[in-house]
């Protein structure tokens, strides 16, 4: 079992800066990709960026410029610092780890997410 648990996310202003972060655990051998996702009221769940073990990373295009990922491999944790927030940066922000457990199983999770709310 893998379990991830999200932290880091709340009520800013536009412009403003937060940072969100994500710990996994368990029976873990490795983790190939780590990433966020978000997902605001009535629309589909989007990928915002993604980082490979080898520290190769993706945004996307709203975020450029604006969000960095990065990623700590001893802890299992990753990162989001989100810069410049706006109004439609708003939403539940989840990560996600892909990789092998201990067991030879691989596995591919999501966190349970937590919210970012950017006012205007």
């Amino acid at each position: 079992q893998v379990r991830l648990v999200e932290s880091g996310g709340g009520l800013v202003q536009a412009g403003g800066s937060l940072r969100l972060s994500c710990a996994a655990s368990g029976s873990i051998a490795s983790i190939n990709v780590m990433g966020w996702y978000r997902q605001a009221p009535g629309k589909q769940r989007e990928q915002v960026a993604a980082i490979l073990s080898g520290r190769r990373t993706n945004y996307a295009d709203s975020v450029k410029g604006r969000f960095t990922i990065s990623r700590d491999n001893a802890k299992n944790t990753v990162y989001l610092q989100m810069n410049s927030l706006k109004v439609e940066d708003t939403a539940v922000y989840y990560c996600k780890a892909v990789g092998m457990m201990g067991s030879g199983t691989p596995f591919d999770y999501f966190g349970q997410g937590t919210q970012v709310t950017v006012s205007s």
